[in-house]
């Protein structure tokens, strides 16, 4: 009898922990496997979507995984309503109703999970949104890491509002209503033991007010993004993009806490690349740049508002997002490949 080798087989591809990040793995998840499976998609993923036959009604639907649960500034509880209440006002919406999912895994300690609850709780009663239904289910041990949260928002568009991703024109300018990297600094830091939770603290917080704010402007705000997963070079990159332009910003004007630039030295990290959960870009006609500032910073969330850049025509390179560097120099900012912050949100 002859023994027979058998064929090699390459092993199949695997979920890894960067196609949740944000960047350019998700986007290749989405693309290759999950927008398939529900007869594709046209145009620009935004961050809520119409309501089919309800114009001026917006939905989302989001995940949250963050780890630990508990970090400064926040916990999973209260990010899980600020995220969701910030998908809707990215579309120019006002949050009407939440719905909260639990998947709690067996053998987490009850004063845990109501600390949670009772900090979703409060988050949604000060942002001033019910949370109307939900559903409750609990895994054997180690099928969850303690609790994982999933909500559903619906928003009432603002009159006279329709920012897109795929809106912004050439001649906008890019503001930012608040300093970077704090959210994702903080968890880490936390999770990590560094040492640096004692200076940073998340931004974790609702921003319909801002949005609110800005409404007078009408259909001279024409593109809004919170740059959550990937930070803020993701979020460029994906506005970029999808409208089909290039964007120039000016690093000395992006602002970074000292703290945040002192921890992505010491780690290694990009703080355009780290996740934030309270602050917004906005890309406005460039005539409305100075009122939608005032309108910004008349807001404590908003009170940091900058302008960081401008759009330009895409001359050839369509979707580039370029720096103008402190010595002068440029350099091109990519959309960041997978996360260097897992669990982040």
């Amino acid at each position: 009898m002859i023994a027979e080798c058998p064929v090699p087989r390459a092993e199949s591809e695997r979920v890894l922990l960067g196609h949740g990040a944000g960047g350019r793995l998700t986007a290749e998840l989405l693309e290759h496997t999950v927008l398939p499976a529900f007869g594709g998609q046209n145009g620009p993923l935004e961050d809520a979507a119409n309501l089919p036959g309800f114009d001026a009604l917006v939905m989302t639907t989001d995940g949250f995984v963050v780890s630990p649960l508990f970090f400064p500034g926040g916990d999973i509880g209260s990010l899980a309503v600020h995220g969701t209440i910030n998908d809707l006002a990215m579309r120019g919406a006002v949050p009407i109703a939440l719905s909260v999912a639990l998947i709690v895994e067996e053998g987490l300690e009850l004063g845990r999970l109501e600390a949670v609850l009772r900090s979703l709780g409060k988050a949604a009663q000060e942002a001033g949104v019910p949370v109307i239904t939900g559903d409750t289910k609990v895994v054997g041990r180690g099928a969850a890491d303690q609790v994982f949260i999933t909500t559903t928002g619906i928003g009432r568009r603002l009159p006279g509002l329709s920012p897109s991703a795929s809106d912004a024109r050439a001649g906008d300018a890019v503001l930012l209503s608040s300093p970077i990297g704090l959210h994702g600094t903080a968890v880490l830091s936390t999770r990590e033991g560094l040492g640096f939770e004692a200076d940073i603290a998340s931004d974790t917080r609702p921003l319909h007010r801002l949005v609110a704010a800005l409404a007078p402007l009408g259909d001279r705000l024409h593109v809004l993004r919170d740059p959550t997963r990937g930070g803020l070079a993701a979020a460029l990159n994906e506005i970029a993009r999808d409208s089909g332009v290039a964007v120039d910003i000016d690093e000395g004007a992006v602002p970074v806490p000292g703290p945040v630039a002192a921890a992505c030295d010491i780690l290694g990290l990009d703080p355009l690349h780290v996740a934030n959960e309270g602050c917004m870009v906005a890309f406005v006609a460039p005539d409305a740049a100075d009122a939608a500032l005032a309108a910004l910073r008349s807001l404590p969330e908003g009170s940091g508002a900058v302008r960081i850049g401008n759009v330009l025509a895409a001359d050839g390179h369509p979707g580039r997002v370029v720096m103008r560097t402190a010595v002068g120099a440029r350099r091109v900012v990519d959309m960041p490949l997978g996360e260097q912050l897992p669990r982040i949100c």
